[in-house]
This record gives C-alpha cells, structure tokens and sequence, in this order.
C-alpha cells in the first residue's frame, strides 16, 4: 500500500513536471527598462516568482524602442512561446495584429483591452490604490499642499492623479493639490532628471508631499523629496526603501500577481481569456507599509485610510474613475 501511494504520489508529481514544462511562458516590457524599480520590475518580479515556484524558465526581452514592438512580438508567438505577457498599453496596436496571426498562441496584456479571442486583457483600478495614499498624503501634510507628477501625460495616468486629489480632499476641503506631467511621448517614463526639477518647483510652491506615477522618472522624484526633508510617495513596487524613512507609503499596483497569475493558469491549463478590472475588493492594488515607514504613519493615519479602504470595497465611497469622465470633480 505504501509503495502504491509513493508510485501515485511521484507519477503526480512528474506528470505535473512535465505539464508545467509544456508551457514557454515569455515577457515582454516596456520603454523604461525591466529595473524601473516601479512598472516593468512588477511584472520581471512577478515572473521571477513562477519560476522559483515551478522550475519553469521563461523569455524575456526590452525594447529600446517602438519600432520594436510587432517585431519581438511576432517573432516569440512564431518560437512558440505562448503565453505571451505584454507589460503596457502600447502594446495593443502589435498585439491586435500578432494575435490575429497566431490564434492558438496565448497572450496577456496590461493596462488595455484588446479583444480578441486568445488575449487576456488585465486593468487595474488605480484610482482606488490612489486614493488610499492621498488620504495619508493629506494627514501628513503641515503646509496642506501635496503634488502629483505622471510620467506621460495620458488618461491612464490622469487615473492616478484623480484617485489622489480624491483621497487628499477627503481629508479636509482646504487641501490643494499641484499636478505636473513630465512628457507626451514614451521618454516620459525614464526621465529622473526631468523627475527631480518639476518636484523642486512643487516644493517651491508649498508641497510638502508628492506622490510619482511614472515609471524611471519616478526615481528622481523621490531623490529629490528626500534631500529636500519632503515626503514621497511610490508606485506600482514598493518603493518605500529607495530612500527609507522619506517615502510615506507607495501605492501597490499587482503587476506582479498578474504576470504569475497569467504564466501560472497557462502551466496549470486554466489560462482565462477576455476582461480583468482589478481593485481594492481583488487585491490588485493597495499601499504599502513595511520597516522602512511605519514610523511616519500615525495610529490616526492607519485608522483612517483603513477605514478608506473599508468604504470604497463595501460602495459606501465612490473614487471617480477618470476613464469614465474626464472632469475628476471633488
């Protein structure tokens, strides 16, 4: 009997082996390079962790520019990598033509839909993650100014900036907010330098926080609060200890769950298609709170955007959605 059970136990274990080895899980990033330490490192890190997990290698590949695009794309779904996850909106105009092409090919893209039968589609609320760290914004305050920059300027990224002006206002009426953009093209996103000067001129203008949604860029952004006794707030990873005990909190956006969750559900043969909208109530964003912050939130400043938090999943707060109106009125 012991020997019948060990024999199932270890065919199980060999016939999962080789399932999860019939998989050629691959990423591709966006401009902004996999180490953004924010957006493309999610998605490196949520790969990382399938492949700890199950033995399972993947492909990877950065591009330098668009151009590139179509042509990495088409050239993994010939190589038979499948599935293929996408790391950003831009890629959906390559993607509409390269899975019309391979049809029994996987693929998976973030931050757009594109509608076809073999793609999956993740999007994030990032209003609400947003939101949760303009409250604590707002309470950290002591000059009632706080500032948001975005990468590039694009609806997606005005997402962010709306959820934040809705947190910080909900903490008091007289909370003024400063929003600046860093670009309209792709550099927008690794632009440090671009990053640090528009903080300084925020600062010069009253802010005393300022919360980054823009990739690279971002890096200089919370250099430059840092050395200038300010506040900063993350993105996407946690940034909390790119400079520990000067970044209040980052706002968690689980581009790493949803890359392990698309290579993981392929391996297991549950690969979905069609449409994921992922919030506060799905765990797919949230804030951060480890050694490096602790100690700049207040019991009052938990309690608060724990309740925040609370209220949006159970519908008592509404947190505009930018994509929907463009008016982002609080």
């Amino acid at each position: 009997m012991k020997k019948t059970l060990l024999g199932l136990l270890a065919f199980t274990l060999m016939s999962g082996a080789a399932f999860a080895a019939d998989v050629k899980p691959a990423i591709i990033y966006d401009l902004g390079g996999k180490f953004d330490k924010s957006f493309n490192e999610g998605a490196f890190n949520g790969a990382e962790k399938f492949k700890t997990e199950t033995g399972t290698a993947y492909r990877e590949f950065e591009i330098a520019n668009d151009a590139q695009r179509e042509q990495v794309l088409r050239r993994f779904a010939g190589d038979g990598n499948s599935p293929i996850v996408m790391a950003g909106f831009n890629w959906a105009a390559a993607l509409e033509k390269v899975s019309a092409e391979y049809p029994d090919t996987k693929f998976a893209i973030i931050d757009m839909v594109v509608e076809k039968p073999n793609v999956k589609s993740i999007v994030f609320k990032e209003q609400e993650g947003s939101y949760l760290v303009g409250v604590l914004a707002g309470m950290a305050s002591k000059s009632k100014t706080v500032s948001f920059i975005g990468g590039m300027d694009i609806p997606l990224i005005h997402k962010f900036a709306c959820g934040y002006v809705g947190g910080a206002k909900s903490t008091g009426k007289d909370v003024k907010v400063l929003e600046a953009y860093t670009g309209t093209t792709p550099e927008a996103w690794n632009d440090p330098v671009k990053g640090g000067e528009i903080a300084k001129s925020q600062f010069d203008q009253g802010s005393d926080v300022v919360y980054h949604a823009a990739g690279g860029t971002g890096v200089g952004v919370l250099q430059a609060a840092a050395d200038a006794g300010k506040l900063g707030i993350g993105v996407d990873s946690n940034q909390n200890g790119l400079q520990p005990g000067k970044v209040l909190t980052s706002m968690l956006k689980r581009v790493d769950v949803a890359v392990y969750n698309a290579f993981k559900t392929a391996a297991d043969g549950k690969f979905e298609t069609g449409i994921s909208n992922l919030g506060l109530k799905e765990d797919g964003v949230g804030y951060a709170v480890d050694d490096n912050n602790k100690a700049l939130l207040t019991p009052e400043m938990t309690a608060a955007v724990e309740k925040a938090k609370a209220d949006i999943i159970a519908g008592t707060v509404q947190v505009h959605d930018y994509m929907s109106d463009e008016s982002c009125a609080y």
